[in-house]
Order: C-alpha cells, then structure tokens, then sequence
C-alpha cells in the first residue's frame, strides 16, 4: 500500500477545550488507508486529551486524587495534573508501527506515554487507553502510521519513526516481552468499524453524554508503570477474548510466585470502590484463598481515606505490646480476615466462613451448627489448606487471640510466644518493663493463672533457668524440631499451639487433654484456623507420647485411648511393680498398648512402701518427701488426686547429747565451712579424669587437713562435732559413706535442671499416687523373672516357677542391686558396655525407725518445727539418727522418723530391731536430757539391705564411674529390651520422681517404635 502523506493541519478553535474535527467515518467495505488511519488514530488521541484535562479538573475540584489529604499532596497533585494539560498538538503517533499482534505502549509518542503510563493513573486512563490501543490494532499487520501535522513538527516534542519497533520483530514463536501479544492474533480490516465508533464517539466533546464508548478489554489496556516491577505485572496479566476480537471482563492474577488462585476475590470490601472479583491494579496476597485489592488497601492506608483512623489505631496497639513491625497485610490478617468455624453436626463438618461482624469464641466454635444443606462437595480453598505447600505459602504466621496461655506468658512480647499483640489479654500496663527485656537478677517469678495450682509454671520466664520441666515459649526443644521440621524456619504456629496445649493442661489436669478441647480455643482469623485445627491434633499427640501432657494418674477408658489405632497392635511386658513400672503401664495403657506387670513381691509399690498402722498418720518405710515442687510430676498427681503436701519449715535446731542447742551461729559457720570444701573439690575435678577419681571422703579429708594446716585454724571439739552432722547429711543424699562415693561426679545431677521450690511432706504418702496408677491395670504379683530371651521376634520371658509369657518387647525396672547380682538371665547376654555402666554404679543403703509415743514430749524444745538435728557426738557415730521429722504436720499425732545413713548402717544391720530401738531411745534421751522420755507405744525398723527383690535404697556414682552410667544403663537393646527405675535417670537419680519420669520416658520410646 502507498505510503500516505502527513495530514492536513487545521485551525484549531478559541476555548481552553478546542479539538480537531475529526474526518467523516469509512463507508462500509472501504479500505483503510494509511492517511484515513493516521488521522482517525489523532482525532481519537485528541479526543482523549480532552477527556483527560475534563476529568482532572472535576478531580482535583472533588478532591479525589491519591494523597489529596495535605497541602503538600494536593500541591504535588496540582503539578501532576500541571503536567497533564498538554497542547493536543503535541501528541504524536509519528513512526508508530502495527505489530503481526497489535501494538505495545513504546510505539507511541513521548507525551502520550507520559499521559497514559503514568503511575496511580485514574480509572478512565485505563479504558482509553484501551480504546486507543483498540483503534491501532485495528490496522493491517505491517502498516506505518505517518507523522500527525503539528505545529511542532520535528521540535522537542515529536518523535522520530524508530528504526527497530519492539513489537512485531521477535520470532512468530515468541510473544512480545513487553505486552504479552501471542503471535499470529493481529486484528484483521474487518475490525476497521470500531475506528468510526471511537472517532464518531470522542470526537464531539460537546456531545459525549449521550453515546458511551465501547472500551477495548485486551491485557494492553491494564494501566502500564514506569517501575521495576512492570514486566513482572505484565508477565502475570490475563484476559478472555471472543472469537471475533471482542473482549470480556478483565482480570489480574495474584503476583505471589505459586499462587493457585485464577480470578482472586477481596475479602475486605472496606472500600466503596472494592474490586469485588473484578480488576483491581494490585491484589495483596495472605494465603491461597485470601487476598484483598489495592482499593481497599488505599482505605487503610491512606490518610485521607475513612478507615484511616482504625488502623492506626490499631498500629499504635500492635507497637506498644508487639515486636513485629506493623503493616497493612498484618492489620488485614488480625482485623478484617473473616473466621471459619466447623458445622459441628455429625453429618455435615463443613468448615463456614463467618461474617465480618461475628467475632468467634470458644462457645461459638463448640455449638456452631450451620443451616446449609448437606453437600459431599468442599470448597476448594478449603480443600487446599490440608496440602504440605499450602503453609509455605502463608504470608503471615497465625497468633492466636485470647489465648488460655497469656497469663502465664505477660512477660514476653505476644507475637514472639504465637499471640496476638492487639488482643486486650495481652496488653500490658502503662509504663511497665518492656517484655523480654528483663535484667537477670530482677526477673520475676512466674504467676499461676487463676485457678491454677502454684507449683505448676511450664514456662520459663525471661532471662530465667535452672527449672526442671520448663520450656521457652519462645523456642522450639530439639525433639521438638526433630519431630516437625517443617516449622524450622518460622515455629511460630507450632509454639503457638504447643503454649496453648500446655496451658490448657495445666489448668485443668484432672481430664485428658484431647483434639476436640482444644479446637474451640484457637481463635485465628483466616483459612489458617483450619490448617491448626488440623495441626493440633499432630502437636497433642506429640505431647502426649512424649509425657508433657495426659500423664500422672489418669486413667482413660477403653474407648477413650490417648493415641490413635497406628500405636494400639503392640504388647508390652513391665517387670517390675515400682514407681517406674506401674509409669510406664499406666501410659502404654492409656496409649491403648496391651501391658502385662509382672512383679516378684506380694504386693506394689517397690521401694515405695507405707505404713498405715501408726494412729492417725502415714509413714513412710521408704520415700515420702518431695524434694522440690515446681513443675514436680508427683505434685501433679497430688493436684489430681486432690491430696495436699505439707511444706516443711526452715527451722531445725541442732541439739547436742546432753541437752543443749547449738548456737544458730555455729551451724552457720560450720555450714560455710563445709559449702567451701565441696567448692575445693569442683575446683579439683574441673581437668581430672575418670582414672584420676578418687573417694569423695578422702579427698574432703585431705582438703580439711590442708586448711588447717595453712591457715592456722583451729575448730573447736563442737564445731567438728557440727561439722559431721553436715558430712552426714551428705552421706543421706547419696545413700553412701563418702569413702565408696566418686570426688569426680558425686553430684553430676546438678549440671542439668533440677526441681525448684519447697520441699514436701507427701502426708498420705506416695502408697495413694501408686495405688491409682496401678488402678486397671494387669498385675501379676509373686512372680519373680528368672530369664528373658529376645533372640527371636518376640520376647520370651521366663519366671521362676517355669510359666512363661511373650511380648514384642519387655521393659526391666528392677533395683540395680538385681542387675549388679544377675537375678535376671538375659539371652543373649547384656553387652560389655552395659554391664561396665551397671557395676560403676553403687547400691546405696539407708535404713529408717519410726516411733509412736504417748505424747509429745519435744514441742517444748523444737517449738513447732518439722524436724531437729542430732549432734553426733563423734566421727564413728556419724549418721546414726542425725535428723528427727515430726510426721504429724497437725501437732495432734505423736510420730517421730529418723533415719541412719553412711557408715552407721553396716553398724545396725546385724542389730535386731529392738537393740536398734535402744539406741535410738538413748540418743532421745541425751537430747532431751532435762525431761523424762515416754517409752514409744509402736515403733518399726526397715531392712531393705536383706529384702530378697530390693537389696538397696537408691544408687550413686562409685568411685572412677561417672554419670554417663545412667545414659547407658537407660539404652534399649534392639529395640526390644528397654531399662526404666531411678538408676537409668540421669538428671534426677535416687528419688521417686526420677523413677516415675524414667517409665514416661521409656513408654515414650516403646510407642515410637
């Protein structure tokens, strides 16, 4: 086709709002040609800047342009519009070129870029600019638009024709990089009419309320930005057109790289001009199913805009109790995201979304029934939230509002803990210490939750440690990490869950914990609320195998197990009725794992033996104090239970033979004096081996002998006699004289987290804790084990009287004493590695005496204390009867407890019970020496060093062993043969407690198997 020439310039009219007239529209069948497409292509482009200079003129009048809220804003918004009202001569199409699939917006002339790519540009910029666009593509492939005549022809504001169009050049294989035309989708003459209806249109402004125009749809009509991200956007832009070139609604996709939603839809619809499900110039992605558009984003976040005032509001909130930066996506997600809530109706389940005005609670989330009619069909955002990748593609992680654990957790910025830092639960007072913050020596102890027992503090507070069975809110545990590593990189959700598990435990411990309690306090904003109904149940059972939660004296029915049916198809046997054994089978039993108990003595309990025949009160034959309540299991069981412990008193005056109580200041000094030499041998041991171990009592000797000999010091006979009281009580603790007990690892325990707060009287004694465990359970007593064979698939345990039982796997939890003998036959052998750890440990031996008396002849003296010391009035009598305990917190009962300990027990063991009681009668009565001493009415004398299936009181680490000992001691054996009893506890050894975590633990390790 012939190249036309330039087209004819015409005088313009008077008036700020002159045009050109535009030439007479093509006649049906007539050929276009590059003069008539020149011209109508500038009369349309005129026509357009009329529009332009109308509509910014009612816009700046209306004050409805982006940042119109202050002066300075409306003065930049006047430059812009300053910028706008260009003479329409000096637009140009010069040099324009159609491309084989329309044209892209570089073709075009400098100031009709200027115009039309502006960044924020009105609504009506968009479909003009697509009427424009829709005008060239009208044109044959190939044709050349011929430079519009203007006044400032080849000035400063026309264009030369570009040698290389971008559009159009690229292989026909390739669409265009900068607009996304296909190849092969040019428009053909036949569309030619929609150039007579845009001219015919936009050409009269006078006129243009009568007739509207018809706007072109195509991807090229999006609003394009002069920014980085503008290949990004174009890249992601979509459209659905007709067979004959007409275009329907428009669309943008979300921009969030793996996104799965087509046609996004505005949750918000805060704004009067909300994108609903149509075309917004920017869709802000939360999850997969929940976006909102830039109109609404603009109702927030702009000042001028009404809901301007809410989020700051709400900013100022989030600041002053919060860590996070606050945003407008934050403010989206803890406001304006609706909640989903589950049809609690058996035949339905459905999860509903909620209006925006329904606040959920946990009253709604338990008797929510939808009025819906049942359909097996789920919607598909819903459906999505249970896929692996659906969390990864969580902007923000969920804090839970109103959670059960913020009480416990005031201390600690919310959204660091997985709370909200908007809700009022977590609002801290005005002019408090920042959360988190807190100095080392001021940290305060954490406060029970109302209603909550005050032994019971899961959490660490900031900056503190040294508790046993506390967690950092904060911070995921290793097996906690090793378990879900899918939460590695932000645990926000899982500590979130895992704090509420546990404050919901702990406030009520008197019922299982189960998924369907938990659910309706998860109170989240957002389709992630399905995702952690679905993650609790995980979490739940998680703590529940691990023992945190659903443990103690619970006891659940056959129906009701605490694990599902995938851990149920196991057996277990437990030898051994203890602490540990009946801890062990009370877990497995309520995981729903088929337990056997097989016990040698006649009755349960173990080392765990009281007796009840004193008048009025329990005492114990063997443990009944609780050395340290917090976070104690044995506390948590007496809160089930509903028994109380008696704190026992600081008070406890040392009173020598003959009468007298020592002086308060001597026992202080003789105290420092004895913390001091312990001091001298950590220093010792710091760079000493095993093979350089030596006796503790030597090595304290040695050290005594060395201060006095330096610095001249010298005891008096009853600050040494004071002396060995302490040094006693140390050979109390660890069931031992100090001569068989490891200077190196003595107290290896104390390296790791021990029980804090008071020390208790258990009043009703543990018989009451182990009679409920073993509640239900399938207890054979008398029936000593003589061999185990797991040589085989299954275990083959043999008793003594012949009759056997099988099992895929066996849990020992007798004495060590047991082990160190072989009462057992193991077959195969235990290993060398394990035998060596069995025999570096000891047996250590106490022996106690209760009395009943007719009176209580010692109130006068002791004035109400829980307990006395005894002066021994030599080293050889050390540890016979050094302290005293009234068993009677009441004052009502008369029962005196003594205990003899270290080398004073090989003294009494071939004593009968009544030479036993002489002695113990005359050590009273040189205490109390000033008044008469009635004879006791009842008294008992234990023997557990003789006791065929005992042998023992609790274990230490002899010399040249170490702690280490436990850790292989508590090793199972192919899976199949696992060890439990205070012996295999490293961390709290010799106590009941560490006997009762030992069975946890190994039940743990049996139902992960």
């Amino acid at each position: 086709m012939a190249r036309a020439g330039p087209a004819p310039r015409q005088r313009r009219r008077r008036g700020p709002y002159s045009s050109l007239v535009p030439p007479a529209p093509p006649t049906p069948g007539h050929a276009v040609t590059g003069a008539e497409a020149a011209a109508a292509a500038a009369a349309a482009e005129r026509g357009l800047r009329l529009a332009a200079r109308i509509v910014l003129s009612c816009a700046r009048s209306a004050r409805l342009r982006r940042g119109a809220g202050s002066p300075g804003r409306r003065a930049a918004s006047r430059l812009r519009s300053q910028r706008c009202l260009l003479p329409p001569d000096s637009l140009h199409l010069s040099g324009a070129k159609v491309s084989p699939g329309g044209c892209c917006f570089s073709d075009f002339g400098e100031e009709t870029r200027k115009l039309f790519g502006k960044r924020g540009g009105c609504s009506w910029r968009r479909e003009r600019w697509g009427s424009l666009l829709g005008i060239v593509r009208a044109l044959s492939p190939g044709e050349r638009l011929p430079p519009a005549a203007s006044p400032h022809s080849g000035g400063r504001n026309s264009l030369a024709r570009p040698s290389q169009p971008r559009c159009g050049g690229g292989a026909p294989s390739q669409p265009c990089r900068c607009c996304r035309n296909l190849p092969g989708a040019a428009t053909t003459r036949s569309d030619t009419s929609g150039i007579a209806r845009f001219s015919g249109t936009m050409a009269t402004p006078r006129r243009r309320t009568k007739k509207k125009a018809s706007f072109d749809h195509s991807p090229d009509s999006l609003p394009l930005r002069s920014s980085g991200r503008q290949a990004k956007k174009k890249a992601t832009e979509t459209t659905d057109e007709d067979e004959d070139g007409s275009s329907e609604k428009k669309y943008r996709r979300c921009e969030k790289s793996g996104c799965t939603v087509a046609c996004p839809v505005c949750f918000a619809s805060a704004s009067e001009r909300c994108a609903k499900n149509g075309y917004t110039s920017r869709w802000y992605h939360l999850s997969c199913g929940e976006h909102f558009c830039n109109e609404c984003f603009d109702h927030y976040y702009r000042s001028h805009k009404d809901g301007y005032d809410k989020y700051t509001t709400w900013k100022k909130i989030w600041t002053s109790n919060g860590k996070t930066e606050p945003s407008p996506k934050a403010f989206m997600a803890d406001q304006q995201l609706p909640y989903w809530v589950q049809c609690t109706k058996p035949e339905c389940r459905k999860w509903r979304q909620l209006t925006k005005e329904i606040h959920l609670t946990p009253q709604i989330a338990r008797t929510y029934r939808c009025g819906m009619k049942l359909n097996s069909t789920t919607v598909k955002r819903v459906s999505e939230v249970s896929n692996h990748w659906w969390y990864s593609m969580l902007i923000l992680p969920p804090l839970l509002k109103d959670s059960v654990a913020a009480p416990l957790l005031s201390a600690y910025y919310p959204d660091c803990v997985g709370m909200s830092p908007s809700c009022a639960s977590t609002h801290r007072a005005a002019g408090s210490t920042s959360p988190g913050k807190l100095e080392p020596s001021k940290a305060a102890p954490s406060a029970p939750a109302p209603g909550m027992n005050r032994y019971f503090q899961p959490f660490y507070q900031p900056n503190e440690c040294g508790k046993a069975l506390c967690v950092r809110p904060d911070v995921m545990e290793l097996d906690e990490l090793y378990e879900f590593p899918e939460y590695s990189r932000d645990p926000t959700m899982y500590l979130a869950l895992r704090n509420l598990i546990l404050a919901l435990w702990f406030t009520n411990c008197k019922e299982a914990l189960t998924p369907q309690k938990c659910i309706p306090h998860i109170i989240v904003r957002g389709l992630v609320r399905i995702r952690c109904v679905q993650e609790v149940e995980r979490i739940l059972y998680f703590m529940t195998r691990k023992g945190l939660i659903n443990t103690g004296v619970l006891n659940v029915g056959t129906d009701q197990h605490l694990l599902p049916k995938d851990y149920h198809n196991k057996s277990v046997i437990i030898i051994g009725a203890g602490p540990a054994g009946l801890a062990a089978a009370r877990q497995l039993h309520n995981f729903g794992i088929k337990v056997t108990v097989l016990e040698a003595k006649d009755r349960i309990g173990g080392r765990v033996w009281d007796d009840k025949s004193f008048k009025g009160v329990t005492v114990g034959r063997g443990a009944q104090i609780v050395n340290g309540c917090i976070n104690n299991p044995v506390a948590l069981m007496c809160e089930q239970l509903g028994i109380s412990m008696h704190k026992f008193g600081e008070r406890c005056d040392l009173i020598q033979e003959g009468g007298r109580i020592t002086d308060p200041t001597i026992d202080k000094r003789m105290d420092f004096h004895f913390n001091a030499l312990l001091d001298v041998v950590s220093e010792w041991r710091k760079d000493k081996t095993q093979l350089q171990d030596v006796p503790l009592g030597e090595k304290i000797e040695e050290i005594y002998k060395a201060f006095i000999q330096e610095s001249g010091i010298q005891f008096s006979e009853l600050e040494q006699q004071v002396l060995h009281f302490h040094l006693s009580n140390l050979e109390y603790a660890c069931g031992s004289s100090l001569h068989q007990v490891s200077a190196r690892s003595w107290d290896h325990n104390e390296f790791f987290a021990q029980f804090a707060g008071d020390h208790t009287l258990l009043t009703p004694g543990y018989s009451v804790i182990i009679e409920k465990l073993a509640e239900g359970l399938d207890i054979r007593l008398e029936s000593p084990v003589q061999s185990i064979d797991y040589s085989g698939d299954e275990v083959q345990v043999t008793m003594t009287d012949g009759t056997g039982c099988t099992a895929q796997k066996v849990l020992v939890t007798v004495p060590l004493a047991l082990l160190q003998k072989g009462a057992i036959h193991f077959s195969p052998p235990l290993s060398d590695k394990k035998m060596k750890a069995i025999n570096s440990l000891g047996a250590g031996i106490i022996e106690k005496i209760a009395l009943q008396f007719p009176y209580r002849f010692w109130d006068s003296k002791v004035q109400g204390a829980d307990f006395f010391g005894h002066v021994p009035p030599s080293a050889g009598k050390r540890g016979l009867f050094a302290v005293f305990y009234d068993m009677d917190p009441q004052k009502k009962q008369s029962v005196l407890m003594s205990v003899v300990a270290g080398e004073a027990v090989a003294s009494v063991r071939t004593l009968d019970d009544k030479q036993v009681l002489q002695q113990c009668m005359a050590a009273l009565r040189e205490l109390f020496k000033e008044q008469e001493v009635p004879d006791p009415t009842k008294y008992f004398v234990t023997r557990w060093s003789t006791d065929p299936w005992i042998q023992m009181a609790y274990s230490f680490v002899k010399t040249g062993g170490s702690g280490e000992a436990y850790d292989i001691l508590a090793e199972e054996i192919q899976g199949m043969v696992f060890f439990a009893g205070e012996a295999t506890n490293r961390h709290f050894p010799q106590t009941v407690t560490g006997a009762y975590l030992s069975g946890v633990r190994e039940a743990s390790k049996i139902a992960a198997f």
